[in-house]
């Protein structure tokens, strides 16, 4: 059952997927109608769950599902992820790459990188003191306030000489 984002609870479980690329305004509209699709019939063993999602700096995809009323089983968090490939197939997206680094300039932009090589990364200045890096530990609503830790602050952290 389909919730707006902002009336979930904060203790509503999340996962955030990166996109490799900014979302068009298009792209945009085609994953808010599909996911309110999606949510709307989102449920575990055949009983509802409220749900909703949010779409962060036109490149994050945050799926929430508020477990204070019924939690998400395994089958319920693969019928997500098969919404996203599906998505990523039709618009040529990459989500559910578990291989990936989002980064965050202090302009705002978002950089996603691969997670291989991250100590070569940091040596050619690809990533650097500068920037915030996506928590990858986030598992409620309320965490998404601690969404962006600077990198030296970080588990990236032990890349950099002291």
């Amino acid at each position: 059952m389909y919730l707006p984002f902002d009336q979930l609870s904060p203790t509503s479980r999340i996962w955030v997927y990166s996109s490799s690329r900014p979302f068009t305004e298009h792209e945009q509209g085609l994953i808010r109608a599909a996911l309110h699709t999606f949510c709307q019939g989102w449920g575990t063993h055949g009983k509802g769950m409220y749900t909703s999602f949010e779409i962060l700096h036109e490149q994050l995809l945050v799926l929430a599902v508020d477990e204070n009323q019924l939690g998400a089983s395994g089958c319920s968090i693969d019928a997500s992820v098969r919404e996203l490939r599906q998505l990523e197939e039709s618009l040529d997206l990459d989500l559910v790459d578990q291989g990936k680094i989002t980064l965050k300039t202090s302009e705002g932009a978002l950089r996603v990188v691969s997670g291989l090589g991250l100590k070569s990364k940091v040596e050619a200045g690809e990533i650097s003191p500068a920037l915030e890096v996506l928590q990858p530990n986030l598992q409620t609503k309320g965490d998404l306030q601690a969404l962006w830790q600077p990198v030296l602050k970080s588990w990236l952290s032990r890349y950099f000489p002291n």
